[in-house]
């Protein structure tokens, strides 16, 4: 096996070049990491620089029988870039070049590589933006995105990765190259295959590059923040929100129990008697941002309002963002370890989900904190936890169990944008039928015949 490992690395470093290959154990160490904390160290680890390099190393890996995870910076939570059978990882972060920027037709094309903020600031200096913003937009790549489908607070108007990626060039577990999609805003010529990659978290293919689909920067913002006295208030309001015309660009919500940490661990002026908060944002043209604030404001009014605010000056927004980014220092503080979920309920039942939440942390004796993307139901369910104690670390997969159990129940879905990876994975067939399951294993098996793209994620094992 020692010997295979070293042919590998060889051919690897005459594909790639020496410089693009690590073989010591204390720099593959890092790449068996990401944001779940959870490691598993790889035999080899490779920087692609191109679409050819990423083929014939593919080629490389089914002619050894080497399983391949593709990587991009790690900032996925739930093991999708760990190499559970070590093999090679390839990493994807020197592909980092914006390839093309067309503002007449709202494109831009580039390389899997590239980091979010990097896309967003050469957008905007076009006069756009592209929608996906995930909370680690400063260092998580256009790959990782698409891997994922993460989106962050703008779906709410904008749509998630999926409705903002026009096309793809990627390789597929067997060595092929290909492109799907189009560079236009409609198509409709064969299978959506874009889509079906965007979420496949690397099981499919290799993604080397995408056509990113652009949107005309608004004109005007405005943030408010609607504290209520409890969650159905918040809840109520969320639905009339979504209800009405206007869309807001992020609906963020809060509870009770995220409050509670926030004012002990930060400065953030909240209501004595506030239970639970929606952060809103209203963007679009200068001329109609009143207007749009206006609307927004009156469906956020109803008997369990406590406080509504609205910002006029970017200092006064950032006060009221102060309690929204207060939380995951404090997430730090309060306990050493936590599973952090982002599951999905209908808009309707957030407050069914709270109410079973707060349920749970009573059985189980294990805080639970949620906030998240209201306006899409998709909340982020904080299990905090010490691992050093041993009835808390023996309740704590128990109870995450029932609440996913919680969410199905309501009508949801156990993840909206983090993915499934590693930690999901023995969940899955509670949500998704056997038929339908054996379906997305055959069109596994068509993408990638011998298996060896990113193995062990996704599908419980057999």
């Amino acid at each position: 096996m020692v010997s295979a490992v070293e042919d590998l690395a060889v051919e690897l470093a005459r594909l790639v070049g020496d410089d693009n290959v690590l073989t010591d154990p204390a720099d593959r160490w890092t790449y068996g990491y990401d944001n779940s904390r959870k490691h598993s160290e790889p035999d080899i680890v490779a920087f692609a620089t191109s679409l050819e390099q990423v083929r014939e190393t593919v080629r490389l890996c089914n002619r050894y029988g080497t399983t391949l995870v593709a990587r991009g910076r790690g900032t996925g939570t739930t093991g999708g870039s760990i190499p559970l059978r070590r093999g090679l990882v390839l990493s994807l972060e020197r592909m980092d070049r914006i390839l093309e920027v067309d503002p007449a037709n709202r494109f831009m094309r580039v390389e899997s590589g590239v980091i979010n903020q990097a896309v967003q600031e050469t957008a905007l200096a076009h006069g756009f933006f592209w929608a996906p913003d995930p909370t680690s937009s400063a260092f998580c790549t256009v790959g990782g995105n698409l891997a994922l489908n993460a989106a962050g607070p703008r779906a709410v108007k904008y749509g998630t990765t999926r409705e903002n990626v026009l096309g793809l060039r990627a390789v597929t577990g067997a060595g092929d190259e290909i492109n799907t999609g189009v560079c236009t805003t409609k198509g409709v010529v064969g299978y959506d295959l874009t889509r079906l990659i965007i979420g496949s978290e690397g099981t499919l293919a290799v993604i080397t590059e995408a056509t990113l689909k652009l949107i005309p920067h608004p004109q005007a913002k405005r943030t408010l923040q609607a504290v209520y006295s409890n969650v159905d208030g918040a809840t109520t309001a969320v639905s009339s929100i979504m209800a009405q015309p206007v869309i807001p660009c992020a609906l963020e919500f809060i509870d009770k129990a995220s409050i509670d940490m926030i004012r002990d661990f930060s400065k953030a002026e909240l209501p004595d008697e506030a239970g639970a908060l929606l952060m809103i944002e209203v963007d679009g043209p200068e001329s109609g941002i009143d207007a749009a604030v206006d609307a927004v404001s009156r469906a956020a009014q109803n008997e369990g309002l406590v406080q509504l605010k609205a910002a006029s000056t970017e200092a006064e927004v950032a006060a009221l963002w102060a309690a929204r980014k207060a939380l995951s220092p404090a997430l730090r503080k309060i306990a050493p370890n936590k599973l952090n979920e982002d599951i999905v309920v209908p808009v309707s039942r957030i407050s069914d989900l709270i109410t079973g939440l707060e349920g749970l942390s009573q059985e189980f004796g294990i805080p639970i904190v949620n906030f998240g993307h209201a306006g899409n139901g998709n909340i982020h369910v904080n299990l905090l936890y010490d691992s050093q104690d041993e009835v808390q670390a023996e309740k704590a997969q128990p109870c995450l169990s029932k609440v996913f159990d919680l969410v199905l129940a309501l009508g949801g879905t156990l993840s909206g944008e983090h993915g499934v990876g590693r930690e999901k994975r023995d969940y899955i067939n509670r949500e998704i039928d056997p038929v339908t399951l054996d379906l997305m294993k055959r069109i596994k098996q068509q993408f990638d015949p011998n298996g060896i793209l990113n193995p062990d994620k996704i599908f419980p094992p057999v």
